[in-house]
């Protein structure tokens, strides 16, 4: 889906990918028992996915170029947290009838893993965010990412876990450094 940006442009609507991989976080790593948990989870969930996305795909091509072929999948993500029950390896898809799980990008949930375990990494994120084009001059908070209160934190327990993520964060960790490092950001694989 190709919507348009406030400066006219036009650009592929990351929205199904953010969706489905903040999805598949908050089903892997849930909140607490109360309704408010489960959104305040999905909220830090969705604005860490988001960030990721944006520094994932930061042109309009790229966004365009992923919508058309597709991510990856949740597959490998499973596999890694052992949520496959074994069954699964790396390369197979265990959607089921979980159509949802198609759309599930592997570097972003790692990338976004990445930022709720560490807070001075999100914040560079944001930070890179802002010079970056993605925000489009709309001013985007993203304060229960960067700056989680005690109940946020006690919402998104899990999901926030460093030694929980671990395994799904460090399969794409040097990625984000280098996009992150100062100068040229580096052609995405």
């Amino acid at each position: 889906m190709l919507t348009s940006n406030s400066d006219g442009s036009v650009f592929a609507d990351l929205s199904p990918l953010i969706a489905s991989t903040a999805q598949w976080l908050t089903c892997s790593y849930p909140s607490g028992d109360s309704p408010m948990d489960r959104v305040l989870s999905e909220v830090q969930a969705r604005q860490a996915v988001t960030v990721a996305a944006w520094l994932r795909y930061p042109t309009p091509l790229d966004a365009e170029l992923v919508v058309l072929a597709g991510p990856r999948g949740s597959a490998r993500l499973d596999w890694a947290t052992g949520a496959d029950g074994g069954v699964y390896g790396p390369e197979t898809d265990p959607a089921g009838g979980q159509a949802w799980r198609t759309w599930v990008d592997e570097v972003v949930a790692s990338w976004a893993a990445c930022l709720l375990t560490d807070s001075q990494l999100a914040e560079s994120a944001i930070a890179a965010l802002a010079e970056g084009s993605q925000m489009g001059g709309v001013p985007v908070g993203f304060r229960r990412l960067a700056a989680p209160g005690d109940r946020d934190r006690k919402a998104a327990a899990l999901l926030r876990h460093p030694d929980l993520l671990a395994p799904i964060a460090e399969l794409h960790r040097e990625g984000l450094l280098a996009r992150l490092a100062p100068g040229p950001a580096p052609l995405t694989a």
